[in-house]
């Protein structure tokens, strides 16, 4: 068994994908057996949340600086702490990290949207309340926007999306 590593900011590890692979396989199995019989629109839309949220989370990760960027870097560290005591000390395995080799990094545009998508979720949950399953698939995308693998596909996409769409916006393009 390998000692835990000292954490590194921006810096995932087997553990924090593993973290972030089951919360969204929590939300995701919980919607799939209560919509299973039958996958009509309106069953897709009551995904659509949840999906929205591990984007927005994986976008949070890409934040490189300031309040919220480490915030993002403070639950990272987190998943991937927990994840490593699970993996290592729960079943013997190793955590090595599986960080995406090129980083992506939002526009200042990116940034102006990732405010704004902030501003939309805290609306809808004030008018709703408090949602833990907003808050698992946000930690989940925290957790996998920087991964290498296809968990990490949610950042690849989702950045330069919003990226571009932040800097046609605001009319830096």
């Amino acid at each position: 068994m390998t000692p835990l590593a000292i954490p590194v900011y921006g810096i995932v590890s087997l553990g924090g994908v593993t973290v972030g692979l089951s919360l969204f396989a929590w939300d995701f199995t919980r919607w799939w057996n209560s919509h299973k019989k039958k996958l009509a629109p309106k069953a897709l839309t009551a995904l659509a949340p949840q999906l929205l949220c591990l984007s927005y989370g994986a976008l949070l990760i890409l934040c490189v600086g300031g309040i919220v960027g480490g915030a993002a870097d403070w639950s990272l560290w987190g998943t991937n702490t927990v994840g490593d005591i699970v993996l290592v000390y729960g079943f013997g395995s190793t955590t090595p990290t599986v960080t995406r080799a090129s980083h992506l990094a939002l526009t200042p545009g990116g940034h102006a949207a990732v405010i704004v998508i902030t501003v939309v979720i805290v609306a809808v949950c004030s008018k709703r309340g408090f949602r833990w399953d907003f808050v698992r698939q946000i930690l989940a995308g925290t957790s996998l926007g920087l991964a290498s693998s296809i968990a990490g596909f949610v950042g690849w996409a989702v950045a330069p999306t919003v990226s571009w769409a932040g800097d046609y916006v605001v009319g830096i393009l």
